[in-house]
């Protein structure tokens, strides 16, 4: 009983040490989809329209890509250590005359914290973006060595 306990704890153990090495890390992860939407970012702009939030994704603490349709998204930096942003399930933006504007508005993440204030905003290039985050997942793929047909075995049917 001892023993097949020792091999299933082992077998256990690989497996978790195989899955904790393989692929990057969360924090590596996140730096990577950040350069994304960095290399997709075009200049700042003062304001966007903003009628509806379609998406949203926080990036870090003081970035986040603010999706107002499917086609159409903004990088938006807010001021240092914007609470909950992370953690949050929704968020809001103040808006006036259905502008978003640089310095004015703000990111709301809840009742109990306090508003981050919008520093920069960028249009962000959704197909740049798209082919940015395509060029991170390449994989250096090596085809598999051809089957050597076992002796004694046919190989038609």
């Amino acid at each position: 009983m001892s023993f097949i306990r020792v091999v299933v704890a082992a077998t256990l153990a690989g497996m978790l040490g195989a899955c904790a090495s393989s692929g990057p890390t969360y924090s590596q992860r996140m730096q990577q989809r950040q350069a994304a939407y960095a290399a997709a970012a075009g200049a700042p702009v003062r304001s966007f329209q903003f009628f509806n939030l379609w998406s949203w994704e926080p990036l870090s603490n003081t970035e986040l890509a603010v999706y107002t349709r499917p086609n159409q998204a903004w990088l938006v930096d807010v001021e240092d250590n914007c609470q909950n942003l992370w953690f949050t399930n929704t968020i809001g933006l103040t808006a006036n005359a259905s502008q978003v504007q640089v310095h004015f508005d703000k990111v709301l993440t809840g009742r109990a914290y306090v508003p981050c204030i919008i520093m920069q905003i960028r249009p962000v290039d959704l197909a740049r973006l798209k082919v940015e985050q395509q060029a991170q997942r390449k994989i250096d793929a090596e085809p598999r060595p051809a089957e050597q047909p076992v002796p004694g075995q046919s190989s038609g049917g």
